[in-house]
């Protein structure tokens, strides 16, 4: 093995045990850990590992502190970042089983996510909780979306509006959802 292949090896190795292994209450990493850790080079490092992952359907996703994501991100908005990997492509519903939310749990948070993104992004508690209760039992609603909020998929401001959180952003294709919804919609 060449000098330098056997340098990015053993950075490869370490940034794979820092994105799977979860050290904080949300997964992933930021990008100046992964530089402390890694060197100004990381971001080579993660795309190296990226490719890697190409074979097993993952992929190391990039989640910026902004909604939108950046073209070409500057060393220091990847600093803020958070690096995260997820699914390249979909689960079959035999795989959703797997994860272990019950089926309704996630069409709540499909309804939920639909809801937000129809209202251009928030929406108030209220709002979506009544929703919910036409489509699921009445004492799980809290529960859901409270855990929607928890896990990091919405978050909640002081005024009860609900928002899309980071979670949202990095494990779910919005405009696929949409599209998938008003199709049905439509077939109907």
């Amino acid at each position: 093995m060449s000098k330098r292949k056997g340098y990015y090896a053993s950075k490869l190795k370490r940034a794979t045990h820092m994105l799977f292994y979860r050290r904080h209450a949300k997964p992933g990493v930021k990008g100046w850990e992964l530089r402390k850790a890694l060197g100004a080079d990381y971001p080579k490092v993660l795309n190296i590992l990226d490719n890697y992952l190409k074979a097993l359907d993952l992929q190391v996703k990039t989640i910026f502190e902004e909604e939108k994501t950046v073209e070409k991100p500057t060393l220091e908005q990847l600093d803020k970042a958070r690096f995260y990997i997820t699914l390249r492509g979909e689960l079959t519903p035999k795989e959703a089983k797997m994860i272990g939310w019950r089926i309704d749990d996630l069409a709540g948070l499909a309804i939920t996510i639909a809801y937000i993104i129809s209202k251009k992004g928030k929406a108030p508690r209220k709002e979506v909780e009544e929703l919910l209760r036409d489509k699921l039992l009445g004492w799980k609603v809290d529960i859901n979306v409270d855990r929607y909020i928890r896990y990091g998929y919405l978050t909640q401001d002081e005024n009860e509006q609900l928002y899309l959180d980071w979670r949202t952003r990095a494990e779910i294709d919005q405009k696929a959802l949409i599209d998938l919804l008003l199709g049905t919609e439509t077939k109907a």
